[in-house]
């Protein structure tokens, strides 16, 4: 080890350890290493002066036994309820650095809420040379925090307790048995500040890292703040934008104190106190004025003592009321929640609208050609209509042109590579389409979990939609026929018959074996010849309607079977996700106490 290490350790020792000129406090348990004692708040030893009695009997009220844990009423618990309900639900959605602070709210109310309900404890902290150390050694009426000239001074912290019962609080804080005390014995002090746990922080802006890890980390678990500023450093940005503005939602927990006045005279003290409410303000920290709700601001030396009273009242209401530990983890919730805000609250309108579901079913309907196959049922129809009501020679002649032709009629024919390939890309872009509608409005996870459920169900969605095209397309066999389609047939057959007899009449007076008579079979042959085709056209023009009825009925089928296949794929999904945002939304509305959009 260099000499240069060597001084900066023996340094840091120095700066924990009493010093010489005045009496060594007596520790319970110093003949030991640290890690090997068990301290107990009864054995807490009392740092005394020379001229001061030996130790004397724990304060009266006192109690043997473990002091009750700490209760959070009725919507404290709702609210932290509600927060680990939105933290269980949002796991699988939310990435840890994101659920961290609020888990870390949880853990440490929790926590607190184990621990003693009758004690309180606050944290002094402070800038190099703002005499945040002498405030705590003269609240505790004798030098227990080194002081002195060189920086930093305080290298770790000490905590000081007014009464017993708080070993588990200062061991949540990690402060070593070494460096706990208890004050100057006083009966006025203890009946006034019983209850107090009192931390001395290092410098908030010293050179060693570890010293403001200390401070950074002991913040975190106290149950409110005194800050200590000078004259000099009070409006410090450091201070203002690492600690104050961060905390301005702790204002009910925080005191502002302004020492070393004995260095100003009266009109500059109040002048920097009324600039120094002005700064607080700006950094969103609500005064405590007019028996407002906020922050205290105070103004005292250390050093001579003035308006330390008025200090020690403030922390006496603090301690009787046992409402900071509450209150800190209330706005601890606070706190977590505006850093959640922006993964929670969204716009209005969240959700798929019906006329969003209708279009994607739409979409998908136009994808599996469902508009084509209802035409083609409806054609389809109409020509089973003209086959069986036709006139015989027309339909023979039909039957003679399509002899050598595809068979398009009774064979399905399978879709080309490139018109099933537009039918994907129609799929794949209305499954696009539908979950950028539902994720609109949404933040920016819940809308990433919003698209992958759909890109999820997307996958094999073409191939299903094939498949209940094939089942719910046209069904086997010739489409039903209507019941006056046999009294047709019998009418064009009759018309046929006319035909015939009216040429096999003629065909036998023209071979003499019939006398002769052109008007009769003439007549007949006519009424056949005009029957027969105006027969095939009242026939068409009476199927045209339960052909379009056909068509439609067909198109429908495949519409209902590719919006429900979109549905249970797609659809389904998205909304089991905006459900679930949904209850989250609902349990940070709790946690807030506002509305964070529908």
């Amino acid at each position: 080890m260099t000499a240069a290490a060597q001084k900066d350790q023996m340094d840091q020792v120095d700066a924990t350890a009493p010093a010489d000129d005045e009496p060594h406090a007596r520790v319970e348990g110093d003949q030991r290493p640290d890690d090997e004692v068990s301290w107990d708040d009864g054995l807490i030893a009392r740092r005394v002066t020379e001229g001061n009695a030996p130790q004397e009997a724990p304060a009266r009220g006192t109690t043997s036994g473990p002091p009750a844990p700490l209760a959070y009423d009725g919507p404290l618990r709702s609210r932290l309820d509600a927060l680990r309900e939105l933290v269980g639900l949002s796991r699988a959605r939310l990435d840890n650095q994101t659920l961290a602070e609020a888990a870390r709210v949880l853990d440490e109310a929790g926590a607190r809420r184990k621990l003693s309900g009758q004690h309180t404890v606050v944290a002094i902290a402070g800038a190099t040379g703002s005499g945040k150390s002498q405030l705590f050694n003269t609240l505790a009426g004798v030098p227990i925090s080194e002081t002195g000239v060189r920086r930093p001074t305080t290298a770790a912290p000490i905590a000081c307790s007014w009464s017993d019962g708080a070993a588990t609080l200062i061991d949540r804080l990690g402060i070593p048995g070494r460096l706990r005390r208890r004050p100057l014995q006083s009966a006025e002090a203890e009946a006034q500040l019983r209850g107090l746990v009192l931390i001395d922080l290092p410098d908030h802006d010293s050179a060693a890292v570890q010293h403001r890890e200390h401070v950074d980390r002991v913040l975190k678990l106290v149950d409110a703040v005194i800050w200590v500023v000078d004259p000099e450093k009070y409006a410090d940005a450091a201070l203002h934008e690492r600690y104050l503005r961060p905390m301005a939602g702790h204002a009910e927990v925080m005191i502002v104190v302004l020492n070393q006045t004995d260095r100003l005279p009266a009109e500059a003290t109040e002048q920097i106190l009324d600039d120094l409410r002005r700064l607080l303000d700006e950094d969103g920290i609500a005064l405590g004025e007019y028996d407002e709700p906020g922050a205290s601001v105070l103004a005292l030396s250390a050093l001579t003592g003035d308006g330390v009273d008025d200090l020690r009242e403030t922390l006496g209401k603090i301690v009787a009321e046992r409402g900071a530990a509450a209150r800190r983890v209330s706005a601890d919730v606070d706190a977590a929640a505006v850093g959640l805000r922006p993964v929670y609250a969204a716009g209005q309108g969240v959700g798929l609208s019906e006329e969003a579901r209708e279009q994607f079913s739409g979409r998908l309907a136009d994808a599996v050609g469902a508009t084509a196959a209802g035409e083609a049922a409806e054609r389809a129809w109409l020509r089973s209509a003209n086959r069986a009501c036709g006139t015989p020679w027309l339909r023979l002649w039909r039957w003679y042109q399509d002899r050598g032709g595809p068979q398009t009629g009774s064979l399905p024919v399978r879709r080309h590579a490139d018109a099933e390939a537009t039918a994907r890309q129609r799929v794949e872009q209305a499954v696009r389409t539908v979950s950028d509608q539902a994720a609109a409005e949404l933040p920016t996870p819940w809308a990433q979990a919003v698209r992958e459920a759909a890109v999820r169900g997307s996958q094999g969605l073409s191939e299903s939609l094939d498949e209940l095209a094939d089942q719910a397309g046209l069904p086997p066999g010739r489409p039903p026929r209507p019941g006056w389609w046999p009294v047709a047939v019998l009418v064009q057959a009759a018309m046929t018959l006319l035909q015939i007899v009216g040429g096999a009449w003629l065909v036998g007076q023209i071979a003499g074996v019939l006398s002769p008579n052109l008007g009769v079979p003439v007549l007949l042959m006519l009424c056949g010849i005009v029957g027969g085709p105006l027969v095939e056209w009242g026939c068409r023009l009476a199927a045209r309607g339960p052909a379009r009825r056909y068509g439609q009925e067909a198109e429908r089928r495949l519409r209902e079977a590719a919006a429900s296949c979109g549905r249970a794929r797609v659809l389904d999904p998205v909304a089991a996700e905006l459900l679930r945002y949904r209850e989250v939304r609902e349990q940070y509305g709790r946690i807030a106490g506002v509305g964070v959009g529908r």
